[in-house]
């Protein structure tokens, strides 16, 4: 299960720490709200999108060693 190994490069951490810095220093109650809501629901969908994809490769990798 290597491929399930996650290695972002230097330039991905670096603009998810400016990503997260800005929000850190947010003041705007209502952006922080609308911000929450749409990571919820984006967290939501992708928790079900990867659910249904790893559980579609094991059923592929099941069916190559039989």
């Amino acid at each position: 299960m290597d491929w399930m190994i996650i290695e972002p490069s230097l330039e991905s951490r670096l603009k998810l720490e400016c990503t997260c810095r800005g929000i850190q220093e947010a003041t705007d109650l209502g952006q922080m709200q609308a911000l929450c809501v749409a990571l919820t629901r984006q967290n939501w969908h992708q928790s079900l999108l990867l659910k249904q994809a790893v559980h579609h490769i094991g059923k592929l990798e099941s069916e190559q060693l039989t």
